[in-house]
């Protein structure tokens, strides 16, 4: 089986070379904004009505989370508009910036519950 055209080497992954990435790049976008919301109304809940001082601190919380997302989401579409620099396509995502997408997003849900319950 040595001899099979068309065989892509090891570790390079066949992709879409369509509108893939503008749709991941789209998805991401839109996922900011949604983070964006999600921020302005939990320092709208935590500020009404004076606000205690747990629901003030976990909307902090909230938007440090929100602005570590931003910037993993910023590295991403960067990442998936300017490629490897190689002309291969986009660059695959690190580990370490989806485990840090994931825990700017379970933080901002934490910091919601709180606010909610605090309010």
């Amino acid at each position: 089986m040595g001899g099979v055209s068309g065989a892509l080497p090891r570790g390079v992954v066949e992709r879409d070379p369509g509108l893939q990435p503008e749709r991941t790049r789209l998805a991401w976008r839109r996922t900011t904004l949604s983070g964006t919301v999600v921020a302005v109304l939990a320092g709208r809940a935590a500020l009404a009505g004076g606000g205690s001082v747990g629901a003030v601190v976990a909307c902090a919380v909230c938007c440090f989370g929100w602005l570590g997302f931003l910037a993993v989401a910023h590295r991403r579409i960067r990442g998936l508009v300017g490629g490897g620099g190689g002309g291969g396509g986009p660059v695959v995502m690190a580990p370490r910036a989806a485990a840090g997408a994931v825990l700017c997003t379970v933080a901002m849900v934490v910091c919601g519950v709180v606010i909610v319950v605090e309010g």
